[in-house]
């Protein structure tokens, strides 16, 4: 699915809704882009229509060595803000990363953003029952995700198993 050219794929933070005009000024440039893309049912006054939004809102990816002409040439494409990295170097965003949003790309199927929520995340149950409810995420290798909820005053505590889509990060 992914072209075999020398470069490597990153991820360029643009700013808020320019993400289809990035996409235009970097494919324009003739280097490789990719803004993955979902079909969602916007509502308008008087009808209902399938439209593509942005899988990712503030990002589209490009494919590039990063030699220096070219890494100046995304820079200055209208829209873009930075390419994500560390310590002010860019960082390549891994090959089956990108199949993986290849793959999603333009589906209609119900496709949530959400927090990245790794073991030991504060996390509170946004819906259900337990709607609320603050605890740590946990997640048991080839198993659901749970909250672990602890009170300290009695030196215990309770593991809830939860579906993801019922929990949000907390900050």
């Amino acid at each position: 699915m992914i072209d075999e050219k020398p470069g490597k794929w990153y991820a360029i933070h643009t700013r808020s809704r320019f993400e289809q005009k990035v996409y235009d000024g970097i494919h324009g440039k003739s280097i490789e882009v990719f803004l993955p893309k979902i079909q969602i049912m916007s509502r308008r006054k008087d009808r209902r229509k399938k439209i593509l939004v942005p899988l990712l809102p503030g990002y589209v990816f490009v494919n590039t060595g990063l030699d220096p002409e070219e890494y100046l040439n995304i820079l200055k494409t209208v829209g873009v803000v930075r390419l994500i990295g560390f310590k002010g170097q860019p960082v390549p965003v891994k090959n089956e990363e990108i199949s993986s949003l290849m793959i999603l790309d333009g589906t209609d199927r119900t496709v949530h953003n959400r927090d990245y929520m790794n073991s030991g995340d504060m996390v509170m149950i946004m819906e259900g029952p337990l709607k609320g409810l603050v605890g740590y995420y946990v997640r048991h290798k080839d198993q659901s995700h749970r909250v672990v909820v602890s009170v300290e005053l009695l030196n215990r505590s309770l593991e809830v198993e939860i579906e993801d889509w019922a929990l949000e990060k907390i900050k």
